[in-house]
């Protein structure tokens, strides 16, 4: 019976190669036809999840997608898009354009390699991933452990929705640098960070888990808020009703397909965002337009579940609705942006998000990376009891941590000002000034 198996998937990976052969993926960039986009199009071989890998690869290289056509009926596989770069120009980098052509061409998009395009090995480095309630300071007192455990953390995404949160964080063992490896050590690190993820609620859903796969981030970060069924709304939800997507389902017979609809405000990442869902939700797209060259953005999906048929009974739908609505919601960052950069320290994470805590603010989402010796952090921040951040307070942290290193970014519309002092006396005072901070009592214990 192995033998029969092993024949069978043979043969079909021989198939399918032949197939490739015979229809190789061909890119066209044309930087002529649209006068204020880059068009790319890319005709393949058709098979379930291949639009999302090229949504995936425009998506890391940071460009915007403008407009998007996409048919795929049958056995063929067409796109269309209209992408600029961050600052709405075309793309005109030719060492870009060839990496774009070789990806999504034959000699890399559709072999195996492809889905790893963008995402890093994690040789150098250990990927912790972690999902439970959300709560005020919760940042903090993770990065805390890893500190107090000797592991640095490198690199790190965390996401909150809807009274859940879900991280996934790269470390490194702070003595040699390098991945940590050793079994029991690991099973200690999980089994700590699984007690502060439940808090005082010993019963909450809390996950841990180490990773040794190639992932990529961000749709890990999805899968896991999906698994986590952070799309079932609840009392607690405070999502602005302006900031919420319309989203609508209905079904057309004729042909078979379930159309999906969805108005939103425009952001970078959306369409990764809602392609993701759809794929990890086994829904394949059939057809679909896309346009966001204003401040909205208009989806429209024609989709068919694997199995072949269109979404079957209103509990589907309703389904299908919350879990978009949640993809897309994920990554809307509510609160006063936040960027620091400085020099990279052990321990760096834990400082800072304890000052954060230390005076009431919440992270509500956060990238930090590692480039060349530099910490690059991004936080999103609010009061922790929902009212605006006082202005006084970011002021003496920024004192505090040192006006060139923390700095506030986009809107600062939710900066609460007031003429009162700030009451906070900052412990850590300096710190970021010395390298010598990290010997500080920066944790306590947790064994």
């Amino acid at each position: 019976m192995e033998v029969s198996m092993s024949f069978s998937q043979d043969s079909d990976d021989e198939y399918e190669k032949f197939i490739k052969r015979m229809n190789p993926p061909r890119v066209v960039i044309d930087n002529e036809t649209c006068k204020n986009a880059t068009v790319i199009q890319v005709d393949s071989q058709n098979k379930h999840g291949i639009l999302l890998d090229v949504v995936q690869v425009l998506t890391d290289l940071n460009l915007i997608i403008t407009k998007a056509y996409i048919s795929s009926d049958g056995g063929w596989f067409m796109d269309v898009f209209n992408v600029t770069d961050q600052n709405g120009n075309k793309v005109k980098d030719e060492v870009m354009l060839d990496y774009i052509k070789k990806c999504l061409g034959p000699e890399g998009c559709y072999s195996s390699s492809m889905r790893s395009v963008g995402v890093k090995p994690s040789m150098d480095h250990t990927a912790i991933e972690l999902t439970g309630s959300d709560r005020p300071g919760l940042l903090s007192e993770v990065s805390a452990v890893l500190t107090h455990l000797k592991c640095n953390v490198v690199n790190a995404e965390v996401w909150t929705h809807n009274t859940r949160a879900a991280a996934v964080m790269h470390v490194t063992d702070e003595e040699t640098g390098g991945p940590i490896t050793d079994p029991d050590r690991l099973s200690g690190i999980k089994e700590l960070l699984c007690n502060v993820l439940k808090g005082s609620n010993k019963s909450g859903g809390a996950k841990t888990a180490v990773s040794y796969e190639v992932t990529h981030t961000d749709r890990r970060l999805h899968q896991m808020m999906f698994a986590d069924r952070d799309y079932e709304r609840t009392d607690d939800d405070t999502l602005d009703e302006r900031l919420r997507p319309n989203v609508n389902v209905v079904n057309w017979y004729d042909k078979d397909y379930s159309v999906v609809t969805i108005k939103s405000k425009d952001r970078p990442k959306l369409l990764f965002d809602t392609v993701c869902t759809l794929t990890d939700m086994q829904y394949v797209v059939f057809h679909a337009n896309i346009a966001g060259e204003g401040p909205e953005a208009y989806q429209e999906y024609y989709i068919r579940h694997v199995d072949g048929s269109p979404v079957k009974s209103d509990a589907e739908r309703e389904r299908v609705i919350q879990c978009l609505e949640a993809a897309i919601e994920r990554r809307v960052s509510e609160g006063l942006k936040l960027e620091l950069c400085t020099t990279d320290r052990v321990g760096l994470l834990s400082a800072v998000t304890r000052i954060f805590r230390e005076n009431s603010l919440s992270v509500t989402r956060a990238e930090v990376a590692t480039k060349a010796g530099k910490a690059l952090n991004t936080f999103y921040v609010r009061d922790a009891s929902g009212c605006p951040v006082d202005a006084k307070v970011i002021d003496s942290i920024r004192q505090s941590i040192g006006q060139t290193i923390l700095k506030v970014k986009g809107n600062t519309e939710d900066l609460k000002q007031t003429s009162q002092e700030s009451p906070t006396r900052f412990l850590f005072g300096g710190l970021f000034k010395s390298r010598s901070f990290v010997n500080f009592g920066l944790v306590r214990s947790y064994s």
